[in-house]
């Protein structure tokens, strides 16, 4: 069973469709692509998934689940977890406080726990701050652990994104453009560190990216989105050759 899955899912705005009849599978521990010319929809898509929109016709299960119309709060607790095209740390804290409040998702201490300060409090905020800092090492930021989050360097600030993300302990992790802005250094890098995190926390990658080296380098499955519906859907190899792709990205038919 897929453990997530998109249902015939339309998003309209107005006499606008977003994206049209989408249907979308991705398989526990996959790492799959999601690519199409820009305004194809792609960050629709990923809105619909963490809540950002609720469908217009259609459904999202988790895990069989349905979760259509939850919160973005709710579907991070259910275990959905994303990036950003735009970096959005928090700006006002530092490099671990990032990765600490991300955490929190996941604390099983009360409200009335830390009013009270009681020993079940100190151990989860124990637990939370190992934590945090062992998600600092995976991605070689523990020593600007008290940097503030926008004074890193751009692929730092990349990085710290994900391990924030991670910080949820999603079951499925969202990657949008991922690799945008980064020099072919840190994109090789980046590689690495996606097959790395799909395998060492367990988890299901879908990612969007413009960059088709790193796609079709690291993706089993990719899924092409233009005008807001799937034109293709395969392996990299498929996907490479499929006239629909070509035409869509170049512009005429081949």
């Amino acid at each position: 069973m897929a453990l997530l899955e998109l249902d015939n899912c339309t998003k309209q705005f107005g006499g606008l469709k977003a994206v049209s009849g989408v249907s979308l599978n991705v398989a526990p521990g996959a790492l799959a692509g999601l690519i199409g010319p820009n305004g194809a929809g792609k960050t629709t898509v990923f809105n619909l998934i963490t809540g950002v929109y609720e469908p217009t016709t259609g459904a999202i299960r988790l895990d069989g689940k349905n979760i259509s119309g939850r919160t973005p709060s709710q579907i991070a607790a259910g275990g959905i977890s994303r990036t950003f095209q735009n970096i959005r740390l928090f700006a006002d804290l530092t490099v671990l406080e990032n990765v600490r409040i991300a955490c929190h998702v996941r604390n099983q201490s009360t409200l009335l726990d830390a009013l009270l300060r009681t020993g079940r409090h100190y151990q989860a905020e124990k637990d939370i701050l190992a934590r945090s800092y062992r998600l600092l090492e995976l991605f070689g930021l523990q020593d600007h652990a008290h940097w503030r989050s926008t004074s890193l360097p751009y692929g730092e600030q990349r990085r710290l994104e994900i391990a924030r993300a991670l910080a949820t302990q999603p079951k499925v992790l969202l990657l949008d453009e991922p690799a945008a802005g980064m020099n072919p250094q840190e994109k090789e890098e980046l590689m690495h560190l996606i097959e790395r995190v799909r395998t060492e926390f367990n988890v299901a990658v879908l990612l969007i990216e413009h960059d088709m080296q790193l796609v079709m380098s690291i993706c089993e499955r990719i899924t092409v989105l233009d005008y807001g519906e799937i034109i293709a859907e395969g392996k990299p190899a498929e996907i490479r050759s499929n006239p629909k792709v070509i035409e869509a990205y170049l512009g005429e038919p081949v």
